[in-house]
């Protein structure tokens, strides 16, 4: 077995603890937030686990901040997305790094960076699969789920939207959502969100 850190997994673990820092929270107040153990948070801000798709939905959910957010943050330069954006053209153009869920094989590469006004990533869902998210994780957050290949049924608080390819469907207000794959096949979809500002 191999005591390699993922780079990617590192940059996700420093993100999350820079996320708690600036709201000066310890690890037993983001585990009461979130209701992620403090062993668990623990090792994810270490870069020693790679956090499931559920467990980084519950984080951004206390943090109240997207998945994508807290994604597109972990591969940019940007602190934070109030930073100074730095307008050039051609900035951010390097290799897209793709993320897999240790427990579902769910993955997604992370398209726009810290520094681009809408976060917009890739998401691939394996047949059968199932991924939760709190309403907290969509606060401050209009959002867009466009279909590329396969079937998508999405859970939107009590409604259910089944999604063919080509097809898409703008969200509502918070509500818990769950991505969900109950084809034979591969889903392909395209996620966008534009985050507005808190009140």
């Amino acid at each position: 077995m191999s005591n390699m850190i993922d780079p990617l997994v590192a940059r996700i673990g420093a993100r999350v603890r820079d996320e708690r820092d600036r709201r000066r929270w310890t690890l037993a107040q983001l585990a009461e937030a979130s209701g992620v153990s403090r062993a668990m948070i623990h090792r994810i801000e270490r870069g020693e686990s790679s956090p499931t798709a559920v467990v980084l939905g519950k984080l951004s959910g206390a943090f109240r901040i997207s998945v994508s957010a807290l994604m597109a943050l972990a591969e940019g330069t940007a602190e934070h997305p109030a930073d100074e954006r730095d307008d050039s053209a051609g900035a951010n153009t390097g290799a897209m790094a793709e993320w897999r869920d240790p427990a579902t094989g769910y993955s997604r590469r992370q398209i726009s960076g810290p520094r681009f006004p809408a976060d917009i990533a890739e998401v691939r869902l394996p047949a059968g699969a199932r991924i939760p998210y709190p309403a907290e994780t969509f606060a401050f957050v209009r959002q867009i789920v466009w279909v590329l290949d396969g079937r998508l049924t999405f859970h939107e608080g009590d409604a259910v939207h089944a999604l063919e390819a080509g097809q898409r469907l703008e969200l509502g207000a918070p509500a818990a959502c769950a991505f969900v794959n109950d084809s034979t096949e591969e889903c392909r979809y395209a996620v966008i969100r534009v985050r507005s500002e808190a009140p």
